[in-house]
């Protein structure tokens, strides 16, 4: 063999480990972020939190695959309520998915029709390159109330080669079936073809009325980012969560506007929910205890709707994704069990949890079996408080 193709080799392999080293450097945001509480939270809810209606979001016709949802709240003065995105097709992964999303309406109480809003082939010729496979779509509303989704996008390799694809709403958010996105950009950032860096939970909320999206990746080594983008959308920088090599998925829960958790899913299996902590919105983080929640590498997501009041979605299960629980805390260490929202026998998923908070009620959506996207809504106060709502509500129709 050539000796100076081994040399090329060798450098070529030297020269990568530095570049995927290089990634993890931080890119520091230009000042400290302030964090602000969902709108119509900020205090206290007391009562119970009661479950108070389910179901299932639409399909686009045809489809038989669905996983990754996301929710976005809009706002008050618009007839849409909520709106889901997820990526649906025959299988994950297949040449066919694409980014689907369906509208909850605030008069009717239910959602609208499913509708693929992204498709690879489309963003592909505009962006100038073949996209093989989408995924893991994430919402925004910026100032503007404009939509922004945030997907995982790859070309040739897995999801682990993927990169997050920044899009912009260009049709209208009132009408699903008018709603179109266009590309903003191919996030930079790593100096490998800003491969491997991907998105799954939803990003916090800023005074500014910009917001910090958690972010991971995941090529070999895996660690927690956070990016932060000013109130039009427009990328600020990158700050490394944690110094661990095993940790996907951050999911942010803020204490306080300045004093964050961040919450991830192990990588390793058979470990807990694992914990960094900032006390200065995102400049610095340093790593505490592991929660004592079970973490089989799965997708945990959490939300904070007041001080001493945060809820998270996870799968409690050691070995498999069967059974999906909400658990509450006051401090961010102890987390009681609220309800099980979903539980399967063996084979069964229910995974891939997303949480909103919307005009007094918590929605979750997540994947059932991997063949649709189911829905929860909840209500705090008392079980026949609940129950007088969903009347009145039903009443409104």
């Amino acid at each position: 063999m050539n000796s100076s193709w081994l040399w090329r080799v060798a450098v070529g392999v030297i020269l990568g480990a530095l570049l995927l080293g290089l990634s993890g450097l931080r890119r520091e945001p230009p000042e400290p972020a302030r964090a602000v509480w969902p709108v119509g939270a900020g205090a206290p809810h007391p009562g119970k939190l009661e479950r108070v209606a389910q179901g299932v979001i639409p399909m686009p016709a045809g489809a038989v695959a669905a996983h990754a949802s996301t929710l976005v709240v809009m706002p008050a003065p618009s007839p849409v309520e909520l709106m889901a995105f997820w990526f649906a097709g025959s299988r994950e992964g297949a040449a066919d998915v694409q980014i689907a999303a369906a509208q909850f309406d605030r008069a009717t109480q239910r959602w609208s029709e499913a509708k693929y809003v992204v498709n690879r082939h489309e963003m592909g010729a505009q962006l100038g390159h073949g996209i093989r496979r989408l995924g893991n779509p994430v919402a925004w509303l910026d100032s503007q109330n404009k939509i922004h989704l945030f997907v995982v996008a790859t070309g040739w390799g897995g999801w682990s080669a993927g990169r997050i694809l920044h899009l912009r709403q260009t049709g209208d958010a009132q009408d699903v079936s008018m709603l179109k996105f266009e590309p903003a950009r191919v996030m930079p950032l790593s100096w490998l073809w800003n491969t491997s860096f991907l998105v799954r939970s939803a990003p916090l909320p800023l005074a500014d009325g910009g917001m910090v999206l958690p972010a991971y990746f995941e090529l070999g080594m895996k660690y927690a980012v956070n990016l932060r983008f000013d109130a039009d959308g427009h990328f600020k920088g990158m700050v490394r969560i944690s110094p661990r090599r095993h940790l996907l998925q951050p999911t942010l829960l803020m204490k306080s506007e300045s004093n964050w958790l961040a919450l991830m899913r192990d990588n390793r299996g058979g470990g807990n929910v694992a914990v960094a902590e900032t006390r200065n919105g995102g400049q610095d983080w340093v790593d505490v205890p592991d929660l004592p929640l079970l973490n089989h590498d799965t997708s945990a997501v959490g939300i904070s709707l007041a001080p001493n009041q945060m809820l998270l979605a996870h799968n409690s299960s050691p070995h498999a994704r069967n059974v999906l629980d909400l658990n509450s805390s006051q401090d961010g260490r102890v987390w009681p069990l609220v309800e099980t929202i979903a539980s399967g026998g063996e084979g069964s998923e229910y995974s891939y949890p997303a949480l909103a908070w919307v005009d007094g009620s918590l929605w979750l959506s997540y994947t059932d079996q991997r063949r649709r996207i189911a829905w929860q809504q909840y209500r705090f106060g008392t079980a026949q408080d609940n129950r007088a709502e969903v009347a009145a509500d039903k009443a409104r129709q």
